[in-house]
């Protein structure tokens, strides 16, 4: 970080520090999006949300069964349990 100011170590500092929370807004807005798609964009928005719970280190086997189901009901309970662990 010896190539960045002290403001931008700081931004990257605060967005790391503040990356779990980033992640799950994401999913958020995801399930919100899921819910309206169809088609292709739901297709792709699926692979999105597999992408960010794998960043969240979410177990690989719930992954696979979430993306398994396509329901974005449990989505929304597995946002539920990421916030209990954000809190």
């Amino acid at each position: 970080m010896a190539d960045h100011s002290p403001y931008q170590q700081k931004i990257i500092k605060r967005y790391y520090n503040n990356f779990d929370s980033i992640q799950s807004q994401k999913l958020a807005e995801m399930v919100t999006e899921l819910y309206l798609s169809e088609g292709k964009k739901r297709d792709k928005l699926w692979v999105r949300v597999g992408e960010v719970l794998t960043k969240l280190e979410f177990p690989a086997s719930r992954i696979e069964h979430l993306l398994e189901k396509r329901d974005p009901a449990l989505l929304a309970g597995i946002m539920q349990e990421l916030a209990g662990k954000l809190s």
